[in-house]
């Protein structure tokens, strides 16, 4: 009897060891349960700000909807509503398609060769460093899931291709302007993305361009200047006896707006490059550097508006502002808040004489868009070497301005040479310039059949 009650007590002590020693695992390591709960938050919250910040950058494109329309002639304010509506549609499609994995997936440091259609290759993220598994190693730097990567970089990819809509505004064809952004964001913007931020060749002489001066604006910049000379001026603009006349916008309340939504929406286009929270003190650099550069672009564009032209021109302002932002976008975090400043000011000065040039050299550009995201993307890179400093908040190496300069030239050229291709095989496929007749009248009822502002119409012609 006392052995039969010896081997109860055996089982009641021995077997609840066996059946809950996960459990007395997990409760005798609670260090381990802290680090992995500690990791979780941390994916969530990095994930969290990389996708908010993503979601804003995406409101831009009502920003660039606004402005464009904002400066151009009523007549066609529903092409360039449409054409800035259905571009991140395209991109959207063309970059899931293509566009990512030739800018991120792995293979030579000119190409991608893996992982290259609808986000098709290998990957564990948020694992990061050694420990990523995948395809696309040029992004295992962020902690964050892949379709939080995708999503941010997407944003992207459709801000170069809508800088183009601004600058052949009001005489492109509506399906012209369609294929070039499709083949933008599937092949050109990827391409030289990839030697730069997909951890290509560029990257490797130490090229710095932090949130994309040159690899979103400046490429689309260039993209934008072929077409502005392959299209050719909008009727009137240039006259015979070499005077220029000024085709007003027809909204200037729209465009202010449309500023306005766009220096919000860089708020996530800089700091969100970030694509992770960390300690959170490259976030609020980034995020003053940004904002002051916007003011001083504001204010220099004023004061110089006002010396050349002798007033201070609206337009101008608000070209200012965006150049501002164009131009601290590379340098965003690695200058001081008082080479922010400078930056701002010179990118506010130079969007306004470029601006002049462009019409001087008789290529027209409705809104600003080659000024402002060309030359002043082409000058916020260069102020990477020029104002940046080591011990920045960013932690990385100042590179010299020749190698800031090579990346331009090389990116530059790429970019400007294909687009030129590009329209002029679309030009001769099918032509990209809507006829005389229709550009007079607009293009809102020969392209889409419809009107911005119907009632407004009927009662002038009454």
């Amino acid at each position: 009897m006392k052995q039969y009650f010896k081997s109860i007590a055996f089982l009641l002590l021995v077997v609840p060891m066996f059946l809950f020693a996960d459990d007395a695992a997990t409760v005798a390591n609670p260090a381990q349960e802290t680090a992995n709960a500690i990791q979780t938050l941390t994916v969530g919250l990095d994930t969290l700000w990389v996708l908010v910040a993503g979601m804003l950058v995406f409101f831009m494109n009502a920003g660039f909807a606004l402005v464009e329309s904002g400066f151009a002639q009523s007549k066609n304010t529903v092409n360039i509503l449409a054409k800035n509506f259905i571009v991140f549609a395209a991109a959207t499609f063309s970059y899931w398609a293509i566009g990512w994995g030739l800018m991120f997936g792995d293979g030579s440091p000119y190409l991608a060769t893996e992982g290259l259609f609808f986000l098709g290759g290998a990957d564990n993220s948020p694992a990061i460093g050694d420990a990523y598994q995948g395809v696309y190693s040029s992004m295992n730097w962020t902690g964050v899931p892949l379709l939080a990567k995708f999503f941010f970089q997407l944003v992207f990819a459709a801000t170069a291709a809508t800088i183009v809509s601004g600058a052949v505004a009001e005489r492109i064809k509506f399906h012209s302007f369609l294929i070039f952004s499709f083949i933008l964001v599937a092949f050109l913007y990827p391409f030289t993305g990839h030697w730069v931020w997909g951890g290509g060749w560029i990257a490797g002489l130490g090229f710095h361009d932090f949130a994309g001066s040159t690899v979103v604006h400046s490429v689309g910049g260039w993209a934008a200047l072929a077409g502005a000379i392959v299209l050719g001026a909008r009727k009137g603009k240039f006259l015979p006896d070499g005077r220029i006349k000024p085709i007003l916008g027809h909204n200037m309340t729209s465009a202010a707006l449309g500023t306005l939504i766009l220096w919000l929406g860089w708020f996530g286009f800089n700091p969100g490059s970030t694509m992770g929270v960390g300690d959170g003190s490259v976030m609020a650099h980034v995020i003053v550097t940004t904002n002051i550069s916007a003011a001083l672009g504001a204010l220099a564009s004023t004061v110089t508006a006002w010396i050349i032209l002798k007033k201070p021109d609206l337009g101008m302002i608000l070209n200012g502002t965006l150049a501002g932002l164009v131009g601290i976008t590379a340098p965003c975090a690695i200058v001081s808040p008082t080479s922010a400043a400078i930056i701002g000011a010179v990118s506010g000065a130079l969007v306004v004489l470029s601006v002049l040039f462009f019409d001087k050299i008789k290529i027209d550009d409705p809104v600003g868009a080659t000024s402002v995201h060309l030359v002043c993307g082409i000058w916020g890179t260069l102020a990477v070497a020029i104002f940046g400093y080591e011990g920045s908040p960013a932690g990385v190496e100042v590179p010299s301005i020749l190698t800031q300069i090579y990346g331009i030239l090389a990116i530059g050229g790429f970019t400007f040479a294909i687009s030129l291709v590009l329209w002029f095989v679309l030009k001769l496929a099918g032509g990209i310039r809507v006829g005389e007749e229709e550009e007079l009248s607009g293009l809102d009822l020969g392209e889409h059949g419809a009107e911005a502002y119907p009632d407004f119409n009927i009662r002038a012609r009454g």
